[in-house]
C-alpha cells in the first residue's frame, strides 16, 4: 500500500466518521490482506469493530470470500462502513463487487473505494482496471448509491499533490440511501435482479 492510499483513507476517517466516535461501527476492508501495509491501524478505535475481507486467508483477513461477486458470508444491511483500498484493479467485473456493496450496507452506511487512475501493470494475479472520477461516480450511481465525493488530486492541478506518485489514485465516497420501506424494497429487488442477471452466466 502506497502511502498517498493510506493519507486518502485516513483524511476519509477524520472528515466522515468522526461524528460516530462514540458510536459502534462495524468497518469491513474489502481486499484486506496485508502486502505491505493495511488500514486496520486508522480504525483502531474503541467500538468499532473492524473486519478484513479477501478472497485468500492470509494476514489482516478475518473473513474469506469464496467467491468475489456473491458475499454469502455477509448479511444484507449488516454493515455501517466498507473501505477498499487498492483492490477494483485486480476485480474483472467490478460493477457486480459493487452491487455486494450496496447490499451489505445498512441504510445511511458509508463507502470509501480507493483505487489508481494511473500506474504500470502489476498482476495480482491480473490487473484489469483504472479509475477516473466520473467512473467511480457511474458505478456508485449503478449500484443506487448516493456520490458524497469523488475527486482525483493529479487531476486538478493540485499543489499538494504528489508529482511524483504514479499510481494518481482516485477516491470515491458513498453512502446508501435512507429509504421509505417500499423505495428501499424497490431498490433491493432491483440490485437482486440485476445481481442474478449480471451472474447466472458469468465467464469463468
Amino acid at each position: 500500500m502506497h502511502q498517498s492510499s493510506f493519507k486518502n483513507m485516513q483524511n476519509f476517517k477524520e472528515r466522515y466518521l468522526k461524528a460516530f466516535e462514540n458510536k459502534q461501527l462495524v468497518i469491513f476492508d474489502l481486499g484486506s490482506f496485508d502486502v505491505n501495509g493495511s488500514y486496520r491501524e486508522i480504525f483502531d478505535h474503541p467500538g468499532w469493530q473492524y473486519k478484513g475481507l479477501d478472497v485468500e486467508a492470509g494476514k489482516n483477513v478475518d473473513i474469506v470470500l469464496k467467491n468475489n461477486y456473491n458475499w454469502k458470508e455477509i448479511d444484507s444491511d449488516s454493515t455501517d462502513v466498507l473501505v477498499s483500498g487498492q483492490a477494483f484493479e485486480y476485480i474483472e467485473f467490478f460493477w457486480i463487487t459493487m452491487l455486494e456493496v450496496a447490499r451489505i450496507l445498512k441504510p445511511g452506511g458509508l463507502c470509501c473505494i480507493i483505487a489508481p487512475a494511473g500506474g504500470y501493470e502489476h498482476r495480482y494475479p491480473v490487473d484489469c482496471w483504472r479509475f477516473y472520477p466520473d467512473g467511480f461516480s457511474a458505478v456508485a450511481r449503478f449500484a443506487k448509491l448516493k456520490v458524497i465525493d469523488v475527486f482525483n488530486q493529479s487531476f486538478q492541478g493540485n499543489q499538494n499533490s504528489d508529482k511524483k506518485d504514479v499510481w494518481k489514485d482516485t477516491v470515491l465516497v458513498c453512502q446508501k440511501y435512507r429509504l421509505s420501506f417500499f423505495y428501499a424494497l424497490r431498490q433491493r429487488l432491483w440490485r437482486k435482479l440485476m445481481h442474478w442477471i449480471l451472474t447466472c452466466r458469468l465467464p469463468v
